[in-house]
């Protein structure tokens, strides 16, 4: 006997990425995380999935609030299959969390009957499988949450089913996104993989990483259906669920399915010239094209340009801050006027002052680290006003 069904994890509805400044863009970066549930349905639909498995952190935080909570039920209402879900270390299922709250419960139950929260480590037996769950009760569990799996026994009643883990922690050192969450994990949350019966699983569903990655012969972590951060790496692969077919004591099929919306890049690069900076806009134009409101990029630079040539990387990156959903960058460009400019400058017989100011500022480019970038600041701001007069 054998089952599809999708595997997915960390969709952290209401994170709230406090770093994008701008509240529309934050707003668009956080709906992306019920749109995605969106996809998710939709690859349901392509894949002729018989029910979803969210291996925990469906919501960012156990406290969800009620707008948060609502525009998650309806999201997952709109999938026609089943959807089975644990607590994750966001949303841990214990006291006081959000799925004992009176007004998820009603939600859950007027736009979101498909849902199943599972918060005790018992098998969860439906039609095409048995589900083993292994929910978070704690955001730090010392206890290894899949323990309750290595008495055999548990296993003994199950017939020819497929046997499906479902849990969320680390596993070989694959821990949660970012950095605070991996100093979280450092003692808690662990799962021994090697500890279980794996004769006796036929597949294991894990959540925690935010990549997609398989760790074991039958055990992934399918990684967040929406990128939440820049890429670390091109193994760590956000944006995807896992279309997965299990079948009793056989290995499973595991496919990848893109559900990602949003662009995450990455940029860095070093400006060894003027005649640099066309091919630092075709770089950039790659990689946002003529999008607006979808790409999130960490742009680094370094290297030095000219006083004319920095004025159109500002105005480059000026045309990049409003068209992007965030711009996290790093410049450490240095203005190194070229001879021209220099000459234009201080070689002034019409206006002696102006020179002599500008000759003292091209000196002070060689001194200590802070006394340069004054002067390369002051060297900008004569060149611009000197440019607005029209006498360059």
């Amino acid at each position: 006997m054998s089952v599809k069904f999708i595997h997915t994890a960390d969709w952290q509805i209401g994170k709230p990425f406090a770093r994008i400044s701008d509240d529309r863009k934050r707003f668009i970066v956080q709906n992306q995380r019920v749109e995605a549930v969106k996809r998710v349905a939709l690859a349901v639909e392509e894949s002729n999935a018989s029910f979803v498995l969210v291996a925990g952190d469906l919501f960012d935080s156990n406290t969800a609030d009620k707008p948060t909570v609502s525009a998650a039920c309806s999201a997952i209402g709109e999938i026609r299959v089943p959807v089975i879900a644990i607590p994750g270390n966001h949303d841990h299922g214990g006291p006081g969390s959000v799925w004992n709250q009176d007004f998820f419960i009603r939600e859950k139950s007027q736009l979101a009957p498909n849902l199943f929260i599972l918060l005790k480590p018992e098998p969860f037996e439906i039609e095409e499988a048995v589900i083993l769950p292994c929910p978070l009760l704690r955001r730090h569990e010392s206890l290894d949450c899949t323990a309750w799996l290595r008495d055999e026994r548990v296993f003994q009643t199950f017939r020819d089913k497929p046997r499906i883990v479902l849990a969320h922690g680390s596993v070989h050192g694959f821990t949660g996104e970012s950095g605070a969450d991996e100093e979280d994990h450092a003692d808690s949350n662990r799962i021994s993989l090697e500890n279980l019966p794996l004769a006796e699983i036929d597949y294991i569903a894990l959540g925690d990483w935010h990549g997609c990655m398989q760790v074991e012969a039958k055990a992934w972590y399918s990684g967040t259906p929406e990128h939440d951060s820049f890429p670390r790496s091109e193994e760590h692969k956000p944006g995807h669920v896992l279309i997965v077919e299990a079948r009793r004591e056989g290995e499973p099929v595991v496919e990848q399915a893109a559900t990602g919306g949003l662009r995450w890049s990455t940029l860095s690069h070093d400006f060894s010239g003027d005649d640099d900076l066309a091919y630092f806009q075709d770089q950039v134009h790659q990689i946002v094209e003529s999008r607006t409101n979808q790409d999130l990029l960490r742009l680094s630079l370094s290297g030095s340009l000219g006083i004319e040539a920095c004025s159109r990387l500002e105005e480059i990156l000026e045309t990049l801050e409003a068209r992007l959903l965030r711009l996290k960058l790093d410049n450490q460009t240095m203005i190194a006027p070229t001879e021209e400019e220099i000459d234009r400058l201080t070689q002034r017989a019409e206006d002696p002052v102006l020179s002599m100011v500008a000759r003292k500022l091209v000196n002070m480019l060689h001194s200590e680290e802070e006394s340069a970038s004054i002067a390369a600041a002051a060297l900008r701001e004569l060149h611009g006003a000197v440019s607005k007069r029209g006498v360059l």
